[in-house]
């Protein structure tokens, strides 16, 4: 496990490749969707000039999160959110990573 704020949100690496996967509950809905799917890119703000150039509206631009990524976030055409995200390190390694055993519940 990489972080462990059950029953908030928790992040596994996937035993195959180098793929995580996460689980995020979230408080509030909109438009009656409670999805998120996030897309992992090398370079978000290259990504986010690359899709506006055709158009596509995006709810804000690449901004650095607390949780020590950068991210862009849209919606599809049914209302769901879609975030284009750039992690590095810190996607498998953030500072908070849980130690075997232990939960790790600070700035997630």
């Amino acid at each position: 496990m990489i972080v462990d704020s059950a029953p908030r949100y928790v992040r596994f690496e996937c035993p195959d490749g180098d793929s995580t996967f996460s689980l995020h509950s979230i408080d509030e809905a909109t438009d009656n969707n409670c999805v998120a799917v996030y897309f992992e890119c090398d370079d978000v703000d290259a990504e986010y000039q690359r899709l506006s150039a055709f158009g596509i509206e995006f709810e804000h631009a690449p901004l650095d999160q607390d949780w020590l990524w950068r991210e862009a976030r849209l919606k599809d055409p049914d209302g769901n959110v879609l975030v284009l995200f750039a992690a590095g390190s810190n996607r498998k390694n953030p500072p908070w990573r849980a130690k075997s055993g232990e939960s790790s519940t600070e700035n997630v």
